[in-house]
Formats: structure tokens, sequence, C-alpha cells
């Protein structure tokens, strides 16, 4: 996020866009931002409204932000930047930021780079968590270009930070359930698929005794308003 906010200065005023239960807008918050939510899911807003309750949150979409022109420093989205019809939304991101400001996309991948990373991902068939190789044969820079940004917005940077996450094969089970391809899946399908990830961390040396770290990048993408 620092890399991210760099070009827009200290204390800059941020839209935190496809906000969720305010996570992001959370660490913004932490790092002295001065953040203005904005969700479209009357759950989601509720929940970030319950757990944040001294941040400005809106409800709207990034097709149609509910701000004023010229009055955000920066526009970050968070694991939110591939929902958006960007060629509705990067004009409004545009005309809601002040000249010089910065667009940001951040995304959790997990590093398949790692074998049982990997293996995990065959597993789920692409319906579970998104994975690094995912990410960079989608090529989200390309699909931003394409989508007209650059006419707006300058040339797209990009940098890459690894982390981790301390996980069971239980938690880990748990939050690939809730990916929204599980969720829409026949019952018994879900069930099925649950079991083979289950039963593929119980046989991984890595994975199969008690804790273990999900080796995970975050993607960034930035570029400035022109």
């Amino acid at each position: 996020m620092r890399w991210a906010l760099a070009p827009a200065g200290p204390a800059p005023r941020v839209l935190d866009l496809g906000a969720g239960t305010g996570k992001l807008t959370a660490m913004l918050v932490s790092l002295g931002a001065d953040v203005t939510a904005v969700e479209p899911d009357p759950a989601m807003l509720a929940e970030l409204r319950r757990a944040l309750p001294g941040v400005r949150s809106l409800s709207g979409r990034a097709e149609a932000i509910p701000l004023p022109d010229a009055s955000v420093d920066a526009v970050l989205a968070g694991q939110a930047l591939h929902w958006f019809d960007m060629d509705l939304a990067a004009p409004e991101i545009a005309r809601v930021l002040v000249p010089g400001g910065v667009l940001a996309g951040l995304w959790n991948l997990d590093d398949d780079r790692v074998e049982w990373v990997a293996g995990l991902a065959a597993v789920t068939g692409g319906t579970g968590r998104r994975t690094l190789s995912e990410s960079r044969a989608s090529g989200e820079e390309t699909r931003m270009a394409q989508s007209g940004v650059l006419a707006l917005f300058g040339p797209v940077e990009h940098a890459e930070f690894p982390h981790g996450q301390r996980r069971t094969a239980d938690s880990l089970v748990a939050t690939i359930a809730t990916h929204s391809q599980m969720l829409v899946m026949p019952e018994a399908e879900r069930a099925r698929l649950l079991a083979a990830v289950r039963a593929y961390l119980g046989v991984r040396p890595e994975t199969s005794s008690g804790e273990f770290t999900l080796p995970i990048v975050t993607s960034a993408f930035r570029t400035i308003r022109r």
C-alpha cells in the first residue's frame, strides 16, 4: 500500500473502491490516509460500517462513483479491480482524482512457484484461490491498457511483494469454500471438491501436520492520472 500511495504524497485523500468489508480500508486508516470507502453490496457495506464507524462509507460502484470531481488523491482497489467495467470505470475514476492522482489495484495471489501450492491449484481446477501464474498469464496490465485506461492515465507500473500467511488445513479449506465459484456449484460437486482439497492437504508433508505458511505474492499495479 505504501508503494501504491507513494505518488499521492503524505496523508492523501484515498478512495477505497469496492471496499468490501473494510480490510483494506482499515489498513489505509492505519497509514494516516483520509479514507472514503465505496461498496455496492449492502451486506458488506453494513459490516464495514460496523467495524469502522468513523470512516466515511458510501453505497456506489466503480462505474458510478458518488463523489465530486477532483476530490481524492488516490483510488485503491483491493481484490476488486478485475470486477470493474473499465470502459466505464476509468473515466469515473479519472473524474474523482486530482490531476497527478494515482489509481492502484492490489491482488493477493498464491505463489504457485512452490510445488505444493501448484498441486493445490491443480486439485481445485481454477475454482480455488487465484495463483501468481494465472495472474501473470491474464495480463492485468494489458487488460488495463486495452480498456482505454492509458488514454486518461500514464504508463502502468507493476510490483510484486512476497509474504506468507499462517494456515491450517481446516482454515484453508474453509476459505476456499467461500470463493464465488465454489458458492455457485451444486452442493454435491462442492462437497466433492472440498473433500479432494482436504485429502490433498492431508497427504502433503508441508500441510499435513498443524500450522503451515501459505506463500503469497501481492501483485500491485499503479498508474498516474494525466
